[in-house]
């Protein structure tokens, strides 16, 4: 039975040794400053992650607006150009005649109605005859006349 004591006493000598050694080593109290430094670089890696979402998130609101008051900005130029100059020509306005009759009193359906126009999927055929199969005779230019309006 005194061997049995020995043995737990030995045992318990051991754990208390190591415990104390670990709690003694510089390497040790490196390990946790290490630790400890790294759970804060966590933290602020994690905080940064969220300011950096949230600022794109404003962004996004931002560029939205933007898109709208850009929208509204052309066509009151649509509308006011073609209030102050009657008698211009189509092909002269910069701002077509289509968007001085959409615009609105109400400008949030134009908008609206705008977007679903571009989220519309394009065709993917065209509307009349495209000529690719169409034969037609091109000319052909002999290699003295090329040569000759190439040098002039």
């Amino acid at each position: 039975m005194p061997w049995i004591y020995a043995v737990v006493g030995l045992l318990v000598g051991a754990v208390l040794g190591i415990i104390i050694s670990r709690l003694t080593t510089p390497q040790y109290k490196q390990q946790k400053q290490i630790q400890k430094e790294l759970e804060t670089t966590k933290f602020s890696l994690e905080q940064q992650k969220q300011e950096l979402a949230d600022h794109f998130a404003e962004t996004a609101e931002m560029l939205d607006i933007l898109g709208k008051d850009y929208t509204k900005l052309y066509q009151h130029m649509a509308k006011t150009s073609a209030e102050l100059l009657p008698n211009l020509p189509e092909q002269d306005n910069p701002f077509t005649k289509k968007v001085a009759e959409q615009a609105s009193p109400d400008s949030e359906n134009t908008i609206d109605s705008t977007a679903e126009q571009l989220e519309e999927q394009p065709k993917d055929y065209a509307s009349g005859a495209t000529g690719l199969l169409k034969e037609e005779k091109k000319p052909v230019v002999e290699a003295p006349e090329a040569a000759m309006a190439k040098a002039s």
